[in-house]
């Protein structure tokens, strides 16, 4: 087995929005480019050139991307104008002569459902507002990071400017590791703002990677104390359960210190079934979870951990999550934890999935959340090195 070729055929999945008018009410002192007239749509914005300026550094690694975009002025032509290759479009454009927030809205979400690990869109708070209305219900966890270049930057979910976005994406290639955060979407009122008035008004979060680095958590040589963050991923776990679902307590220790963690007996090497801080089974096998989930559609979470060293995160060891138990599951309910160093360990080769199903193990790559502690989540790449 050859790392180099894992980490190759793991193309990181982008996709691209961008607000071809955002910004320009700025140099009309207009506050904003929500209410913008149509004879100021025709003109130059500044979001085309900062969009360039984040995406530029990313052409000569096509090889690691996979890049769908939003149609026409919303991100295609310009991606294909700059020079990158195979761009998947995604949805339509309506025959209007310029696009509302409701194209922005809706093609986030045609987006997200085309299954990304990342949507990138160049707009400013007005243009954030509209991506969480899209991504709304079934694609809310969706992991999204913002260009800036609107006129109201009141939001969180944007980086620092463009050069920190490419920096970003950069890092997400490289397999390093990236934190997650939940962050506020904000926005103003700009009627009341062109009367001095600023109100800001929340709208929403999104899920923002931002480059990571450890918790001081340490001792000896700056690396982990293993108890003091198994015990902290547990507690971040434990806040997150709902009593209305049921968990799959998968094997190892990092699982096993959720069920520590309520005082619970569970299997080192096995499956437990957790419901409302009990356990319901202990050891199951696949059969009994395959019939479990065809019983409780929908309402299961499995909560597994990688090997250490070889990254295995499906197929060694669990194999109790057959294909037929991921395939009712559904990737979206499998929640991940391992401790920074193990994922260190790995020197940024991509988690492996191997479940006998190459199918479903193609399916299965892709970017994933990593619980690593107390709310510290990083984003991690899966690969079946195909």
């Amino acid at each position: 087995m050859t790392h180099s070729c894992q980490v190759s055929n793991s193309r990181f999945r982008l996709a691209f929005l961008l607000n071809p008018y955002a910004g320009l009410g700025g140099p009309e002192g207009l506050k904003g480019s929500d209410d913008i007239s149509d004879d100021l749509r025709t003109q130059s914005s500044r979001s085309m050139a900062r969009a360039k300026r984040a995406l530029t550094p990313l052409l000569k690694q096509q090889e690691r991307l996979s890049i769908s975009a939003a149609p026409g002025v919303m991100g295609a032509d310009m991606l294909i104008e700059m020079g990158f290759r195979e761009v998947n479009v995604v949805g339509r454009l309506p025959g209007e002569a310029f696009t509302t927030a409701q194209d922005s809205e809706r093609l986030a979400h045609e987006l997200a459902e085309s299954g990304i690990d990342l949507l990138l869109f160049v707009g400013g708070d007005g243009t954030a507002r509209n991506i969480v209305n899209g991504l709304s219900g079934q694609y809310s966890e969706q992991v999204c990071l913002g260009i800036p270049a609107g006129v109201k930057m009141h939001s969180a979910v944007f980086a620092i400017n463009p050069e920190s976005a490419a920096e970003v994406l950069q890092l997400l290639l490289k397999n390093g590791l990236v934190d997650l955060r939940q962050q506020e979407v904000r926005d103003i009122d700009e009627t009341l703002f062109r009367q001095g008035q600023v109100r800001s008004k929340y709208y929403g979060e999104l899920w923002v990677p931002e480059v990571g680095h450890f918790v001081q958590q340490t001792k000896n040589s700056g690396r982990e104390v293993e108890e003091l963050v198994l015990a902290d991923i547990a507690a971040d776990i434990v806040e997150r359960l709902d009593d209305e679902r049921y968990y799959l307590i998968g094997p190892g220790s990092t699982p096993k210190a959720i069920l520590d963690e309520l005082n619970l007996e569970g299997t080192l090497l096995g499956f437990d079934v957790l419901h409302q801080g009990e356990l319901i089974a202990r050891d199951v096998n696949a059969s009994y979870l395959e019939t479990f989930l065809t019983e409780h559609k929908d309402l299961c979470t499995a909560i597994i951990t990688a090997i250490g060293g070889q990254g295995h995160l499906l197929g060694r060891g669990n194999q109790q999550l057959s294909p037929n138990v991921l395939r009712l599951l559904g990737q979206e309910n499998l929640w991940v934890v391992a401790t920074k160093t193990k994922i260190t360990e790995l020197e940024q080769r991509p988690l492996l999935v191997d479940s006998n199903d190459a199918e479903l193990d193609r399916a299965l790559s892709g970017h994933v959340p990593v619980t690593t502690g107390y709310r510290d989540t990083i984003y991690y790449p899966i690969s079946c090195g195909l």
